[in-house]
């Protein structure tokens, strides 16, 4: 093996024909002979170029629908034979076999396929066999063969063989063996994916994959090294949002960018709704009258903590909202859409990211959540968990009023969204507070009151917004302490999903308290 490699000849065979014809003209340009199959082949020499045909080379046409047609010997003897071993040479003239020096390969859209819902089994035939044979034959001998999985690496191919006099060094083929190889990895783990939801069972052996979207500055820390990788997933959230403006987003914005979105979709359809999140925890959600209302509302939760936070609204950002917003420093905003009113007051705020989706998500999609331990993975389902008013057992001797419903219901949605032990305090479909995170269920209890209290006396109000609210528990109330602190603070119900030991206990707590309690049989723990 020599650094620098000549490329005499390319097995171009593409699903994804973009900038296709200009490359291959570059390659043709350099003299190198084309080889291909199907529709590529079809492209090219409608394009004016040469190319001769796979099965020409074979000596076997395509067949089986076009299942069999590069797996031969002649194709892979071709991409795999050592170059400079004698043997090897020996058996190429032996058997007829050309060196294959440049694979260009990307694969049939299996990926795209699942995403449109297809039938079973025309996701079957959209799974590659023959193109990921060639791609891993050729990253294998990338001591003499160039490998090119991705549209991408086109102009660095050309770029190299222009300036090396028709060949490639190894750093480049290197490099690009480890990038085909990682598509091939990411191409069957979409497939062993997609399977494992076909499989009533849980699968012995689970891959993750992904493609990288950005470097980012660093990861949570400055000294900790992060990159951010998508999935594919046509999911709208910040994977898939557009960025209107602002710096790059950092590791610690991804992350609660994608908390916030997640929350505030919860509320699609029920009219005007924002989320305020900090360390990936609510400090302030709310639904209002209009974006503005809402946006207000959420704020008015816990003011401090909403500094430098990230927002994300469920309708399409305005000019008035995005006014409201700009009082304060803001690290992200993402929406459903923006008009041109809220892009031009954010453009005077150059460190404020906005960012778009084309809809919101859907929090009843079913879905896989991955959590890294050491020496392996835990992988669950996504916690796609909803309650209606018909799953409410009402287990106090006061029945819960209609607005105390609602609010009831509102605050299990954001109690799902925030870390246990979490205690949400709602009033007229708005947080008044937020307790997250803490070892003792209580002590969420006291400091979501305690924040309150402080807004209270922040705004200038005669009493905290606790009075009168109601409080959600994504757990049970394990003893009736931390319900006797929510009534001290004010609450009048409650909403948890029952099932301790001492729920008994806990209910005539709140019996005595003059409460109104229900319980949902679901809980929702978030560490």
């Amino acid at each position: 093996m020599t650094d620098l490699t000549p490329v005499r000849r390319a097995l171009i065979s593409v699903s994804d024909k973009t900038g296709l014809l200009e490359f291959a003209t570059a390659l043709a340009g350099q003299g190198i002979e084309l080889l291909s199959t199907g529709g590529t082949a079809r492209a090219l020499r409608e394009a004016g170029l040469n190319v001769r045909d796979v099965a020409d080379v074979t000596g076997f046409p395509e067949m089986m629908d076009g299942r069999v047609k590069t797996l031969h010997p002649v194709v892979h003897g071709g991409l795999l034979a050592l170059r400079d071993n004698d043997d090897h040479v020996a058996s190429m003239e032996e058997h007829s076999i050309g060196a294959i020096d440049l694979v260009v390969v990307n694969l049939y859209p299996f990926e795209e396929t699942v995403a449109k819902g297809a039938p079973y089994g025309e996701v079957i035939e959209n799974i590659d066999i023959g193109g990921p044979a060639m791609i891993r034959s050729a990253a294998k001998n990338h001591g003499f063969v160039t490998v090119v999985v991705d549209v991408q690496d086109y102009d660095a191919v050309l770029s190299e063989l222009a300036a090396q006099g028709g060949k490639t060094s190894y750093a480049l083929r290197q490099r690009l063996a480890q990038t085909a190889y990682a598509r091939t990895a990411a191409y069957d783990t979409a497939v062993s994916t997609w399977m494992a939801g076909e499989v009533p069972e849980t699968p012995r052996r689970r891959a993750f994959a992904g493609t990288l979207a950005q470097t980012l500055r660093y990861g949570e820390n400055p000294h900790q090294a992060a990159a951010f990788y998508t999935d594919g997933a046509a999911r709208p959230g910040v994977a898939t949002a557009t960025q209107h403006q602002g710096k790059e987003l950092s590791y610690n914005n991804i992350n609660d960018t994608d908390a916030a979105f997640e929350l505030v979709s919860e509320f699609a359809g029920q009219g005007p709704a924002c989320a305020i999140i900090k360390h990936a925890n609510p400090c302030g959600v709310a639904t209002g009258g209009t974006l503005e209302q809402a946006y207000s509302r959420a704020f008015d939760c816990d003011r401090t903590s909403a500094f430098g936070g990230i927002i994300a609204l469920n309708q399409p950002l305005d000019g008035a909202t995005a006014e409201a917003i700009s009082g304060i420093f803001t690290e992200v905003v993402i929406a459903p859409g923006a008009d041109a009113d809220a892009v031009a007051v954010f453009a005077k705020k150059k460190n404020l990211r906005l960012l778009t989706t084309d809809g919101l998500s859907d929090p009843a999609a079913a879905a896989v959540a991955v959590k890294q331990v050491s020496g392996g993975f835990l992988v669950q389902d996504k916690d796609v968990g909803r309650i209606s008013r018909d799953d409410l057992k009402v287990v106090t001797k006061r029945q819960p009023s209609e607005q105390e419903l609602a609010d009831l219901l509102f605050a299990w949605t954001v109690a799902k969204h925030v870390k246990s032990n979490a205690i949400i305090y709602v009033k007229d479909g708005a947080t008044v507070g937020v307790g997250a995170g803490q070892m003792s269920r209580v002590d969420s209890t006291r400091i979501a009151a305690r924040k309150a209290q402080d807004m209270a006396e922040a705004m200038g109000l005669p009493a905290p917004l606790t009075n009168g609210s109601v409080v959600a528990s994504d757990a049970f109330f394990p003893f009736a302490d931390g319900l006797v602190t929510a009534a001290e603070a004010g609450a009048t119900a409650l909403i948890q999903p029952g099932g301790s030991m001492r729920d008994d206990e806990v209910i005539a707590a709140a019996d005595e308290a003059g409460l109104a309690m229900v319980f949902t049989g679901m809980r929702h723990f978030r560490h």
